[in-house]
């Protein structure tokens, strides 16, 4: 009795604990985890309770690796807390040759429905890496195609084609060494270039765009003009004999025009001034010879109705009455009133102006003999030159 009594305080210190541990297991809050399944086409280096993580962070692990046909598939869990994208994928990665495997899921979540539980991740959406022996394996099928029994293989002579090859290639680039690595260089630069002009490079791209778009719309006439091209060199060929005898034609009289010019510079320059005189009064007397114009065609048919053919005369009648008086002192007005025509600052008027001076000198008669102008009348000086036309001292 002594013992049990002794035993006692510890038994129930023990099961003191063992009930504290029971309740904080059964409530203690516990994270929740999410469950999923994927596929993929191989697991090496897989197992139960390799690490599931996100960005390189463990966030869950493997729950078991089981082969189904063609393919293998894997549950595993992750925390609830982290936020996985609805369209993730499940890669396998090696972060060394040797060890264990890990999965990763990417792309990490930037927003938007989330991965849920239970969902299943199919072989579009799982990858494995590149195993070793199949690398081994690529590099050997290489080999033997590149080797004497692929496309190495000798040809009559007992040589390859791989190996002249190699051996053209070095006596191309022996000794080219430095202008090889100027090229590079050189094409780093243009690369450059191409980089840092890249929107001019793409708006030209645009334009040539354009530019072969407007020509597919107008196909037709560019057809037409091509046609039109090709008829016209067809043409030129044809009549190729005339053309010749016309270009060498045209090269003799482009010798005589330049010997002719050269001989007679000062004649033609003459010429040339005279026709630029010419054609400046003719500007500055365009009003004057725009009433001529409009008058000379009712002038011309009034002389051709007032010719006689048969009496070999003009038949006119003078509808006017002219004084001695008027006739002595103003034949210039008096010729102008019967001509209907308005003579100040014509040529014509210069003209008549200088009747009127000199028969105002030279009256004589019982009508004013040696009278002298009257003093205030305006002599106008004589123009010599005819308005410009003649060239005079």
């Amino acid at each position: 009795m002594s013992r049990l009594r002794d035993l006692n305080p510890l038994l129930f210190a023990v099961l003191g604990l063992a009930l504290v541990a029971a309740l904080l297991v059964a409530f203690w809050p516990q994270s929740e985890q999410r469950q999923v399944t994927a596929e993929f086409p191989q697991s090496v280096s897989l197992y139960e309770g390799s690490d599931v993580k996100i960005l390189g962070v463990p966030v869950g692990s493997v729950d078991s690796v089981r082969p189904a046909g063609d393919r293998v598939i894997v549950k595993f869990h992750y925390d609830a807390q982290y936020k996985v994208p609805a369209d993730a994928k499940a890669v396998i990665i090696s972060p060394s040759v040797v060890g264990d495997r890990f999965i990763q899921l990417t792309p990490a979540w930037k927003g938007g429905p989330q991965l849920e539980d239970g969902a299943r991740i199919g072989l579009d959406r799982t990858a494995t890496p590149l195993e070793l022996d199949e690398i081994f394996g690529s590099l050997n099928d290489l080999a033997v195609a590149l080797g004497p029994e692929g496309a190495n293989a000798p040809d009559e002579t007992g040589v390859g084609a791989l190996t002249r090859l190699l051996d053209s290639t070095a006596r191309n680039f022996g000794g080219q060494g430095v202008q090889f690595n100027k090229t590079l260089k050189n094409l780093g630069k243009f690369t450059a270039t191409l980089s840092n002009n890249k929107d001019e490079l793409f708006g030209t791209l645009g334009e040539i765009e354009k530019f072969t778009k407007t020509l597919a719309d107008n196909d037709h006439v560019v057809r037409d003009f091509n046609d039109s091209l090709a008829s016209g060199a067809d043409l030129l060929a044809g009549e190729r004999e005339d053309l010749a005898a016309v270009l060498v034609n045209l090269g003799t009289a482009m010798r005589e025009v330049r010997g002719f010019v050269r001989d007679n510079r000062e004649l033609l320059g003459s010429n040339i001034r005279d026709l630029e005189r010419l054609t400046d009064i003719l500007v500055k007397r365009r009003g004057e010879l725009d009433e001529i114009l409009k008058d000379a065609p009712v002038a011309l048919n009034n002389l051709y109705i007032a010719g006689d053919s048969g009496a070999q005369a003009l038949s006119t009648r003078a509808n006017f009455a002219p004084t001695v008086h008027q006739l002595q002192n103003d034949p210039g007005t008096l010729l102008c009133s019967i001509l209907g025509t308005y003579c100040t600052d014509t040529p014509l008027g210069q003209v008549l102006g200088l009747l009127n001076q000199r028969a105002g000198a030279n009256r004589a008669g019982p009508f004013g003999a040696g009278t002298a102008p009257s003093p205030d009348r305006i002599v106008e000086p004589i123009d010599r030159s005819l308005a410009g036309l003649v060239e005079v001292p």
